[in-house]
């Protein structure tokens, strides 16, 4: 799944948890997916932060990725 579908189905949960109709084992459950989507939302975010700390502009103006690794 990709960020862009974690963030959407957050926003669906989100939506449907706002109904004053749903029963509690419902929400619940929607809660906990909602949830897991939040997890995997900010591991796609620290993927990305990493690559963009990896990557240094060179003197010449021109752009490297360096490896992290010490």
């Amino acid at each position: 799944m990709t960020f862009e579908a974690s963030m959407e189905r957050l926003e669906a949960i989100a939506s449907r948890l706002e109904d004053e109709e749903l029963d509690l084992d419902t929400a619940l459950t929607l809660f906990e997916e909602g949830v897991a989507e939040l997890r995997a939302a900010s591991a796609f975010l620290t993927q990305a932060e990493t690559r963009l700390k990896q990557l240094n502009e060179a003197a010449d103006g021109l752009f490297r990725i360096d490896d992290l690794r010490d």
